[in-house]
């Protein structure tokens, strides 16, 4: 496993986020070291949204009023279908996302978070992958839609389901770890 000790990341989510998508990159980004913040519109506990049914909730580190893009070293958006719809029409969600892109920060959004992405115009021209049902979606935004289980381009990170989980959540770990190399060079 990839030592990642010295990052920061940021996990942005609502009630109704697809539970897997939130609670596995938790887990395996923890494991390789990172220091990983819940973040929701309001605080106290979100709930997840298990295959059928509400699922397991999870506690929220900070709200995004209290969140600072500069605090952190990527942003990861679970997916689900409520979750990024809800957060998709909030104006300080878009801003948040958008300030990460423009800070050269890995946003990696898996299953229907890329939907977010479309919100912040950050999708036009790049490749990407996401949930079946929003494949319109994101070709409608100028997106060049690529069906593959992970797909990186300028910082991007895009998945389309649960069953990616273990290859989103490697190219998340990658990707912050290149971009801390990154920053440790250019602070040289």
């Amino acid at each position: 496993m990839t030592n990642i000790s010295n990052a920061r990341i940021a996990i942005l989510a609502t009630d109704g986020f697809e539970k897997s998508e939130l609670f596995e990159p938790r887990k395996q980004l923890l494991d390789a070291g990172a220091d990983v913040t819940i973040i929701s519109l309001r605080s106290g506990s979100i709930k997840s949204w298990d295959e059928k049914d509400w699922g397991e909730s999870i506690a929220v580190d900070l709200t995004l009023d209290e969140a600072r893009e500069d605090k952190f070293d990527a942003l990861v958006l679970p997916g689900g279908q409520m979750n990024p719809d809800i957060l998709r029409v909030e104006d300080k969600v878009v801003r948040f996302v958008s300030a990460f892109f423009n800070a050269g920060k890995p946003i990696a959004a898996i299953c229907h978070a890329p939907w977010l992405l479309v919100e912040a115009d950050l999708v036009e021209g790049r490749r990407v992958t996401g949930y079946k049902s929003i494949k319109t979606d994101l070709i409608n935004a100028g997106a060049r839609f690529e069906d593959c289980e992970v797909v990186v381009d300028n910082g991007l990170i895009t998945s389309r389901h649960p069953g990616d989980l273990d290859a989103f959540c490697a190219k998340i770990i990658e990707e912050v770890k290149e971009g801390l190399h990154r920053r440790t060079q250019q602070a040289a």
